[in-house]
């Protein structure tokens, strides 16, 4: 980080979300308890896609990576807040932007990702009889490293221009992890310029994932309302279900959190929102795409007989 040669401030203090003994002791046994099933859920679904073939298709792929990012970034974000929790609250300058490189970067490859998983219901709604053809190897492999490409472009610009700002004050961080508004509230310098390209950089994200997504999902419910068996309604409709309850509870939240004007910033609502989808949405990711999915119950079940 070249911020280090310009800066008095070596590293930084995480207030984290409280200081009262009795929550803090219930925080700790609620993160430990969400992370541990995120863990398992996340682990078990890309397990149970990796050894049933019959799971060995698009959809199933581009979910053992949605499971694979839920993973990493809750890994980047909770077991240090157990350590705030437990013990120090002292993050160094290295590790507070290492964990706010990885954070950007893995929740910007979700955003495009929902995007590919989006398209891929296209296909299969839409365009059943070519299915096969269009989402072939090749472009399943597009649609995977695409996302990854698209969140390290944005990781890049923005790590790049935070990594201009000074800090020479105070090294106090309102908030339970390195994020973007709070560590610019620190800096010294004007940060004008550098929250533009963020908002930009953003909104971009947002603008690209969530147009493809509704253009998608616009071409899906055109297609059902036109399906006259009620059956068929219901069947089509199910594909799609969890992976558009997914779609809301993310973008819902980010946009919450990081598309709106500074002035309506608020620590505690958004420290609520914070948890939601660094925590809470990981853990319940794989409930919602197994639950509600007839296919991974019966894989399930299928290697639970095996052995």
């Amino acid at each position: 980080m070249g911020t280090m040669n310009n800066t008095n401030v070596p590293g930084f203090i995480l207030m984290g979300l409280t200081d009262t003994e009795e929550i803090r002791q219930v925080l700790i046994m609620l993160f430990l308890l969400m992370y541990l099933i995120t863990l398992l859920g996340n682990a078990g679904m890309i397990l149970i896609i990796h050894l049933d073939l019959q799971l060995h298709t698009p959809m199933y792929l581009f979910l053992s990576h949605l499971s694979f990012l839920d993973i990493s970034y809750s890994t980047v974000i909770t077991p240090k807040t157990l350590e705030n929790l437990l013990t120090s609250k002292y993050i160094s300058f290295k590790c507070c932007f290492t964990q706010l490189s990885f954070f950007i970067f893995c929740c910007g490859t979700e955003s495009f990702l929902l995007s590919s998983m989006a398209y891929d219901r296209y296909v299969a709604i839409c365009n059943p009889l070519h299915y096969p053809i269009v989402m072939s190897r090749r472009l399943c492999c597009v649609l995977i490293t695409g996302p990854y490409l698209m969140g390290f472009f944005e990781v890049l610009v923005i790590v790049l221009y935070m990594n201009s700002l000074h800090f020479c004050k105070s090294n106090v961080i309102y908030h339970f992890f390195c994020d973007i508004i709070p560590i610019l509230a620190l800096s010294c310098t004007d940060t004008h310029d550098t929250e533009i390209m963020i908002f930009i950089a953003g909104t971009l994200n947002v603008m690209v994932s969530l147009t493809t997504i509704c253009m998608s999902y616009g071409s899906i419910l055109s297609t059902i309302l036109k399906i006259n068996s009620t059956s068929g309604k219901h069947k089509a409709f199910s594909t799609c279900a969890s992976h558009l309850l997914g779609v809301t509870i993310f973008y819902g939240t980010t946009i919450f959190t990081y598309l709106k004007p500074k002035q309506s910033y608020s620590l505690g609502k958004d420290q609520v929102a914070s948890v939601f989808y660094t925590v809470v949405i990981p853990m319940l990711n794989p409930l919602i795409y197994s639950l509600r999915n007839k296919e991974v119950k019966n894989a399930l079940i299928r290697l639970m007989q095996k052995r």
